[in-house]
């Protein structure tokens, strides 16, 4: 091995070593979240109906605060008012997811230099491959459907 090579193979081993460490905070800080919740909080203020409300002067004095959490529930919108004291716990949990998204894209930016790292480093595949991993060597007949026996089912791995 020449010393550009060596010198080059220690570099990328340094930079992998760098990734998996990047890599390992992430996860560290992954365990440190706390419950996490999708969905978003509003504060609103609203008017009521009465027209002779403070609601309604001018300048209006709007009712509220009241808080609401709306997220999706099994496919659908869903909306939940809110105490304030939940809405605290929500404001956290909803952070908290926040944060881990964030979390996990870092994650895949780095693992995604690791990736590079160690594909650079491995040898190219030849360009011949064996008859049995080209594409369409896995062709099986297809059970007769509607009378026709002629059709075929490619099955891909």
């Amino acid at each position: 091995m020449r010393e550009s090579d060596a010198m080059s193979t220690l570099c990328e081993e340094l930079q992998l070593a760098d990734c998996e460490r990047r890599y390992r905070a992430l996860v560290a800080e992954i365990a440190e979240i706390g419950f996490i919740h999708r969905g978003s909080l509003v504060r609103r203020y609203t008017r009521c109906g009465n027209p002779r409300c403070r609601c309604r002067a001018e300048p209006p004095k709007l009712h509220g605060p009241y808080w609401q959490w709306s997220g999706k529930l099994a496919g659908k919108t869903v909306s939940r008012r809110l105490s304030s004291a939940e809405a605290e716990r929500y404001s956290e949990w909803i952070a908290n997811n926040r944060r881990l998204s964030e979390l996990v894209a870092a994650m895949r930016l780095v693992a995604d230099q690791a990736i590079a790292l160690i594909l650079r480093g491995e040898e190219p595949p030849s360009a011949e491959m064996p008859s049995s991993h080209r594409a369409g060597s896995m062709r099986q007949p297809a059970r007769p459907h509607n009378g026709t026996a002629d059709e075929t089912t490619e099955v891909t791995t």
